[in-house]
């Protein structure tokens, strides 16, 4: 009799789980509701009609890109895959509309080893001209990708704020923002102001940002190109904060490295298989070794010539490993 009862009760169970699967099933292949911008908010966005909010007076002000030709110059072979030791305030080497994407980290104009002692007025005249070149040679609907730190507390400086305004100005669309959360590997530090008193505490900074810009048009004709992200990066990296360890100074044998996963991400994310990316502040050529590593071209653009050739030294290996794998 008991066993008749756990017969009779297991089956109940798996009659159940049935009933849930195929309710779950049904959901799932049942064409999901269009949602649109509501006055009460929303809980989600699938195939969402935003115009009502690109209507209202909030966007009345901001500009619309000024047109640009969808025409595409190619860059002479002998100036692919390589970094000038050089000023990219005049990029003489790329023909107009020639770049797909530039990701670069400025100098953070911190007495750095690299860093000229500029006033805050003379740095952000420094990168308005190398971000104005850097425009006349990205093709419509290049995007442009800066990592930056903000900087003091006495008062603190937004970087961050002041480069978005001036690549508003120069003509570029801001496509967003990415927090990149450093966690644990931004070093120890103890600058926290008045321990644990009201008198003066100070935030201790554990990320960066990384700033999304477009010329032109905000898409990219795809059609014959190949994009190389997966879908469980693209779900990853379409999100706004982004979290991996920052790069050893001392292992690179430069002051301020950004790590190989910053411009990989970017290069996945936001490009096309052969597009050509850029680097006006090179450094030690961290760009170019993640877009030798995803087969994109580069050229990169760097003043010092010991960082030239710690660049050039690191892309060399990884040509050699990249050579090795393929025999």
């Amino acid at each position: 009799m008991e066993a008749l009862l756990w017969r009779g009760l297991l089956a109940l169970l798996a009659f159940v789980r049935y009933i849930d699967v195929e309710i779950s099933t049904r959901r799932m292949k049942r064409p999901q509701k269009k949602t649109s911008t509501s006055s009460f908010g929303t809980s989600g966005r699938i195939s969402h009609d935003s115009s009502r909010f690109y209507k209202s007076r909030l966007y009345e002000a901001q500009g619309k890109a000024a047109p640009s030709s969808v025409t595409e110059n190619e860059i002479a072979s002998d100036n692919l895959n390589r970094i000038f030791c050089k000023s990219s305030e005049a990029m003489e080497e790329l023909p107009d509309q020639s770049i797909h994407l530039m990701i670069t980290s400025p100098p953070y104009n911190v007495s750095k080893e690299y860093d000229e002692d500029f006033t805050l007025e003379e740095y952000r005249q420094l990168l308005q001209r190398v971000f104005k070149e850097t425009h006349r040679v990205l093709v419509n609907g290049g995007r442009a990708c800066i990592n930056v730190a903000n900087v003091g507390r006495k008062p603190y400086i937004p970087f961050h704020a002041f480069i978005a305004q001036d690549m508003i100005e120069l003509g570029y669309q801001m496509r967003g923002e990415i927090i990149w959360n450093k966690g644990s590997s931004a070093g120890p530090s103890t600058a926290w102001g008045s321990w644990q008193s009201a008198s003066n505490p100070t935030l201790r900074d554990v990320h960066e940002y990384i700033l999304v810009f477009t010329k032109g048009e905000y898409g990219r004709n795809g059609k014959s190109r190949n994009s190389t992200i997966s879908r469980e990066e693209f779900l990853e990296l379409t999100k706004s904060v982004w979290s991996f360890s920052a790069e050893s100074a001392r292992r690179v044998g430069h002051p301020a490295p950004f790590p190989v996963e910053l411009p990989h991400r970017l290069i996945q994310l936001y490009s096309f298989e052969w597009d050509v990316v850029l680097d006006p502040f090179a450094g030690s050529g961290t760009t170019c070794l993640a877009a030798l590593l995803t087969n994109r071209l580069f050229v990169g653009y760097e003043k010092k010539l010991a960082y030239v050739k710690i660049a050039e030294k690191r892309i060399r290996e990884a040509q050699d490993n990249l050579a090795r794998l393929t025999d």
